[in-house]
């Protein structure tokens, strides 16, 4: 597999595993189990059935847990570390032929992408949770599924593309922090000014 492959590959997870972490590895391992994609390093450990069970279970509790207002959230808190570090083990698997040298860089980059990722998605379900109707959340949840599997098919079938349009993902998320940290800041400045 080429090194652009990988990257997108790499790029692609990283985001998408701050996402949702369990519909990344359930994709990654149904593709690879199915001769879609040949993964790099130890990401072939993936297509074991075990892993792929574990992983549609628990994208089937996300599923339902993401659609309830307030409990979406509780479960995005919940998962503050475990998408990061989910996405830097994909990363840390995936190169794994490469060595140390290049292993715990990328792990910490993915790492952090993941987060940046999940931070934005935490935030603006917070804000969305803020709406009396609950349809907004089902919404919400089923377009971050569909980025989700959008990016996962176009990391298996055009890794290029996926490496592009994960940086483009990337800097969106920058840009979402950025205006709900602006928003925040706002709301405290005049809680405090009013609280005075």
């Amino acid at each position: 597999m080429s090194g652009l492959s990988n990257l997108g590959i790499i790029l692609g997870t990283s985001w998408t595993s701050g996402v949702n972490l369990y519909l990344t590895l359930a994709g990654l391992g149904i593709a690879s189990r199915m001769n879609w994609v040949s993964l790099p390093g130890e990401l072939n450990s993936l297509s074991n059935p075990i892993v792929i069970g574990l992983a549609v279970l628990m994208y089937l509790v996300e599923f339902f847990a993401d659609k309830i207002p307030y409990i979406d959230s509780t479960w995005d808190s919940i998962h503050t570390a475990i998408r990061p570090i989910g996405g830097a083990a994909l990363a840390y698997m995936a190169t794994s032929n490469a060595g140390p040298a290049l292993q715990i860089p990328t792990a910490l980059l993915s790492g952090s992408i993941a987060m940046e990722s999940h931070l934005a998605k935490a935030s603006s379900r917070a804000a969305i949770n803020t709406s009396p109707e609950p349809i907004s959340n089902s919404v919400a949840s089923l377009t971050e599924d569909g980025l989700v599997a959008g990016l996962l098919y176009l990391i298996i079938k055009h890794p290029v593309i996926a490496s592009v349009i994960a940086i483009l993902l990337i800097i969106l998320s920058f840009w979402l922090l950025k205006t709900f940290f602006k928003f925040a800041k706002r709301i405290f400045s005049r809680k405090r000014e009013t609280g005075k």
